[in-house]
């Protein structure tokens, strides 16, 4: 059986460009049309990819190019993408923009790989035919990239709209898709290096945030021509994956407003290897449930969430005692924090779970962001020996203080970025492991098959 599916990515000439909002509200239009939109983000951000859920009902889905190969690339799109009328990957970054000079692991490269066209949003502020010379030189740049049609952002008026799309058309041939106009109020303020999590807005106001996107885009996007741009692709439907028959185990998630970052590829894999997920709301349960044989906290920002966390005294007491007790526990950047003894925000102290002795306070400045390669040499509880590992590290957190010594109480050395300090990563203790990288499940099948593994060890004993 094949399914056909349109196809596109939004990308932009920068960073803060706005194909975000073009991505969500687009998603967000079609989705109330009654189209069944597949959402996928080019690059580690989870921020955008939870918004692009919230939009389309569907999960989103990362393309990395740093962090997959290219056949687990096309293997994930050709999965997600069937059965939808449009598969829409949103860029990070500008279009060419990568982690060398030659744009290596860019948008335009994943766009070139899955052989798909472009919709390029431009931020016209202050800009005429400049608009023009900006969206030719992308066309040019690299001919194997192909620019299906642009989205003019930050337009001030109708004049300001005819001037721009005029020069657009007549000097590159290049239909404008749409506009957005010159908003009084940002929809996605910004905070960090991206936007607000939606989960920050609370359930009403992100709905509330989505509508008036989806209303945007209704009002601004020609989505018949931007349906027609859209690459139809015709993709085999895929077996479903089998599930591992080894016996079941339960593995918590911390899954709240302070604990957000987790890929969905990364919950997949941990079902498809035989785990039911429970989630647990670290701001609100008494204490972790019974019965479970692991635990995994992700990132987020638990530092706006310091006060309710410190003030929810039984569930940290509950999660340093099952720590104490020998459950398996997998814990990332914000989870890594949890995990610490207490975190300095705005000169105020929150004491946290208390598993390791480390002080964690709040910087204005990233203190580390970026692609990463880490390499295993000590015994921990899910990685094998000598694993390499490539993830991403995005942090304000500064480690104030740590009664340890990274060369003896670290388990991974870093081959590039930060780490937690002295160039090494993943504090350890009892059965638990925590770090700064973020991993990608399709891209570290050693993550999933460890985590698995210390459940089922932690279930038998």
């Amino acid at each position: 059986m094949n399914n056909s599916t349109r196809c596109i990515v939004i990308a932009g000439l920068s960073g803060g460009s706005g194909k975000s909002v073009a991505a969500v509200a687009l998603a967000a239009a079609l989705q109330r049309r009654g189209k069944r939109v597949m959402p996928f983000k080019k690059g580690p951000d989870y921020i955008d990819a939870g918004w692009l859920t919230a939009a389309a009902v569907q999960p989103c889905y990362n393309l990395d190019p740093f962090l997959m190969n290219a056949e687990a690339i096309i293997a994930s799109f050709q999965q997600h993408a069937v059965g939808g009328d449009l598969a829409l990957i949103e860029g990070n970054r500008g279009l060419y923009d990568g982690v060398t000079a030659e744009g290596e692991f860019s948008t335009a490269e994943l766009a070139v790989l899955l052989n798909l066209p472009v919709l390029l949003v431009v931020n016209c502020s202050k800009a005429t035919r400049t608009v023009a010379a900006m969206v030719l030189g992308c066309r040019e740049l690299d001919k194997r990239v192909r620019i299906a049609g642009v989205i003019l952002n930050q337009i001030a008026s109708s004049r300001h709209e005819q001037v721009v799309r005029q020069a657009v058309e007549q000097d590159t041939g290049i239909l404008v898709a749409g506009i957005i106009p010159r908003l009084e109020n940002d929809i996605f303020p910004m905070r960090h290096l991206g936007v607000v999590p939606h989960q920050e807005y609370g359930d009403n106001n992100a709905e509330v945030a989505v509508s008036r996107l989806a209303a945007l885009a209704e009002a601004h996007f020609d989505l018949k021509l931007m349906s027609q741009l859209a690459e139809p692709r015709c993709f085999s439907t895929l077996p479903v994956a089998q599930v591992s028959n080894a016996a079941p185990v339960t593995i918590g998630i911390l899954r709240d407003a302070a604990f957000q970052f987790y890929y969905q590829e990364n919950l997949d894999a941990l079902r498809a290897g035989g785990a039911d997920l429970m989630m647990i709301n670290a701001l609100t349960a008494d204490k972790l449930p019974p019965g479970l044989d692991a635990l995994y906290i992700g990132g987020g920002f638990p530092e706006t969430s310091a006060q309710q966390l410190a003030a929810n005294v039984s569930f940290r007491d509950s999660v340093r005692q099952t720590a104490e007790q020998g459950l398996p526990i997998y814990a990332e950047c914000g989870g890594l924090i949890f995990l610490g003894r207490s975190i300095r925000v705005d000169d105020q102290e929150y004491p946290l779970a208390g598993v390791f002795p480390v002080t964690f306070v709040m910087s204005r400045k990233p203190q580390a962001h970026g692609y990463t390669i880490f390499t295993v040499e000590q015994e921990n509880p899910f990685y094998p020996l000598g694993t390499q590992v490539k993830g991403h590290e995005f942090r304000y957190s500064v480690v104030q203080s740590w009664e340890g010594q990274p060369e003896k109480d670290l388990a991974l050395r870093m081959e590039r970025g930060t780490g937690f300090q002295g160039k090494r990563d993943g504090l350890q203790k009892y059965n638990v492991l925590a770090l700064y990288t973020h991993v990608l499940a399709p891209g570290v099948p050693a993550w999933a098959a460890g985590i698995l593994q210390a459940a089922r060890l932690y279930q038998k004993k």
